[in-house]
């Protein structure tokens, strides 16, 4: 036993993996470290050690990206090292405010008709993700304390949160049309269960109902801020139907597209919470470029998801995007690598056999890991804007989820 307290004195590193364990742990170090010959504090540390040990190996009931690691073993003692800390988990933070969404909306969407009402909540039966809104909240609590030093969140900045979520599902159900989509979410897509008319009439039912919410608010500056989102929408949605020859502005024309659609939704969310809690310019500018770079990311990743996922984990079919004759970031990686693929994008794909020898051409090419790594730089660029905002659980989170864009699989 002498030799083994004798290696945790002598080993720092040994040491410093303990220290962020309890006041217990470091008064009983320093008293080892002391030469103390109390035999019962001694043993009682190795056994607790242990314990804690044992106990660490069954704590994290949150989803992270990171990987079990063994418990790594000192070489000259039996005692196990574990070094991984508990992730917080983002949900958790704003848990309460996101269960009551589903209902806040279906309250926004009575109406007198059964049929649109039912065709318009169709999506809304809380079994979405709902990331946007809980990014939104966060970017809010995160500014909120650091302004204020109070961990809170603005009951209009709840609203932005709920509308971010209508205009997201409302722009789902006119894609569905658009794309002749079979499920979203494991189920059915609304076009299948109600038609294409009547889902493109409920989506603009949400969509209105949304912007009535909106003007509900009384702030001018955030009415156009989100406003905003909807232009970009439809302008993305204009985009995707055509391409680019040249292969440098086909990428910047895709990057571009994948900002209407997917990040200015959560760019000009971040940014209207950040006005809406008197933050200034500046801020508010750091809370947009967050909200672009996860929704970059997170568009990428899902681009990436389409070659490597499969159909039940999604939730809705994969290669879907070639199927529609859209060319994204894994296939135009692998362009530059195989040229031959020019072709089949300036004709969408249209050909029999296209796009079967297009996931051919992905799969030979290194496109995957570089969309990964371009989601990858999208994320650290997301962290490196909030860097300066005052240190908050909040915050914890909001680097959180950069990592959690990157490990999703649907």
């Amino acid at each position: 036993m002498a030799s083994v307290l004798k290696n945790f004195c002598r080993r720092p590193q040994i040491s410093n993996d303990f220290m962020y364990q309890s006041s217990w742990h470091r008064r009983l170090l320093f008293l080892i470290a002391d030469g103390s010959k109390n035999k019962k504090f001694k043993h009682g540390f190795i056994r607790e050690i242990c314990r804690q040990n044992r106990k660490s190996l069954c704590a994290g009931k949150v989803n992270s990206n990171v990987k079990f690691k063994p418990p790594q073993r000192c070489l000259s003692t039996n005692v196990e090292v574990t070094t991984e800390k508990k992730t917080l988990d983002p949900y958790s933070l704003v848990e309460d405010e996101i269960s009551r969404i589903p209902k806040l909306i279906k309250q926004e969407l009575v109406t007198l008709n059964p049929e649109l009402q039912s065709t318009a909540e169709y999506y809304f039966d809380g079994q979405g993700k709902f990331f946007r809104p809980m990014l939104v909240m966060l970017v809010a609590k995160a500014l909120n304390f650091h302004l204020t030093n109070e961990d809170r969140l603005l009951p209009s900045q709840q609203k932005i949160a709920m509308i971010a979520e209508m205009i997201h599902t409302a722009s789902l159900m006119h894609d569905d049309v658009i794309d002749a989509a079979d499920t979203r979410r494991g189920k059915p897509s609304i076009n299948q269960v109600w038609g294409q008319r009547k889902s493109i009439i409920a989506g603009d039912f949400v969509m209105a109902m949304a912007s009535i919410s909106l003007a509900k608010i009384r702030d001018e500056t955030v009415v156009s801020v989100v406003a905003q989102i909807t232009e970009d929408l439809v302008k993305g949605e204009f985009m995707q139907m055509g391409s680019k020859e040249n292969q440098d502005e086909r990428f910047a024309h895709y990057i571009n597209k994948s900002y209407k659609k997917t990040a200015s939704l959560l760019a000009n969310s971040c940014k209207a919470v950040a006005i809406l809690g008197n933050c200034g310019d500046s801020i508010a500018d750091i809370a947009y470029e967050y909200g672009k770079n996860i929704g970059i990311s997170f568009q990428l990743i899902d681009d990436l998801l389409d070659f490597t996922s499969c159909d039940d984990v999604m939730g809705k079919p994969t290669a879907a995007d070639l199927k529609l004759g859209l060319a994204t970031a894994p296939v135009l990686f692998a362009a530059r690598k195989y040229p031959q693929l020019n072709a089949l994008i300036m004709r969408r794909f249209s050909q029999d056999g296209d796009v079967q020898l297009a996931r051919e051409y992905v799969a030979k090419s290194n496109g995957v890991t570089e969309t990964r790594e371009l989601a990858q730089k999208h994320s650290d660029e997301a962290v490196e804007q909030i860097k300066y905002l005052n240190k908050s659980d909040s915050l914890k989170a909001l680097e959180t989820v950069a990592k959690l864009v990157l490990s999703r699989n649907k």
